[in-house]
């Protein structure tokens, strides 16, 4: 129990007669940044809601730094970093975090040490709607930071930015693990991988893979984060019964490559099967 900041055990969740998470174990090791990828609705923001105890559990048990998620004692340790942020337009980005800081029983005098490690020192005068995405985003994560929690749980952080503000909100994640806070971050976009200590690869609910970066190049003897992730759901959907092909993935752009679930690959599959016809299956 020690080594891991969050442990599920017969995790279940379902949304009327919908079973979301079916059963999960999984294990997040203390201190590590540990990618939860998959595509859009296969149960990443539900695992990540259930973990920081805002999420109706139908069964199983989840542990957050050794207590019950959502126990009282856990208020000041855990960080979470909605897919929206969260933040006021009509306040400046010092007044969003004082606010946030009164609210999470934080001390006020926290909110310049989050705004030098997010790096918006400069920005700290700003009406909120006058931000960039990428200092949007700095602003939810900076906010997610007061009180220096052991665990940060952050929902697909980097949507919607381009390469280089990515890279720049990776430079903070990375430096916060190095100081030994425990980081669960969700994403679809598969060159993240390999910025990551470990991966959890969900579809459908269910975690598929639990390994490293290097592991699961390995695994799969692809040369690239986003071929050894085709190759895996390529053999879950075999092993389902559900067949993958690669055109079940959609283009990259900006040379970002996501994954699509099973339902949201069909369409995909009809409207290339209706084009290939009306073009005599030329490409």
């Amino acid at each position: 129990m020690m080594n891991n900041g969050v442990e599920t055990r017969g995790l279940t969740v379902r949304r009327g007669r919908t079973t979301v998470i079916d059963r999960l174990d999984l294990n997040v090791p203390r201190g590590a940044i540990v990618g939860l990828l998959g595509p859009s609705g296969s149960g990443k923001t539900t695992l990540m809601r259930a973990i920081v105890g805002v999420q109706i559990v139908a069964d199983g048990r989840v542990t957050v730094l050794g207590e019950p998620a959502g126990a009282a004692v856990l208020r000041h340790r855990v960080g979470y970093m909605t897919q929206r942020a969260s933040i006021y337009d009509d306040l400046t980005v010092r007044a969003n975090l004082r606010y946030f800081a009164r609210v999470q029983g934080a001390s006020v005098a926290d909110v310049d040490r989050v705004l030098e490690r997010t790096d918006l020192l400069g920005q700290a005068e700003q009406l909120a709607r006058t931000l960039s995405g990428g200092q949007t985003n700095r602003v939810s994560l900076a906010a997610a930071m007061l009180g220096s929690p052991d665990l940060l749980v952050l929902d697909e952080p980097t949507v919607g930015l381009d390469p280089v503000l990515r890279a720049a909100l990776w430079d903070i994640f990375r430096r916060l693990s190095d100081d030994g806070t425990t980081l669960l971050v969700s994403s679809h976009v598969m060159d993240e991988a390999t910025r990551c200590d470990r991966l959890l690869l969900m579809r459908d609910g269910a975690v598929i893979a639990d390994t490293t970066p290097s592991e699961m190049l390995k695994s799969t003897g692809a040369g690239s984060a986003e071929d050894a992730f085709l190759a895996m759901i390529t053999a879950d959907s075999a092993q389902s019964g559900s067949p993958s092909r690669p055109e079940d993935l959609p283009s990259r752009p900006e040379h970002v490559t996501h994954l699509l679930s099973r339902d949201e690959a069909a369409p995909v599959r009809q409207r290339r099967k209706r084009s290939s016809r009306r073009t005599g299956g030329r490409r």
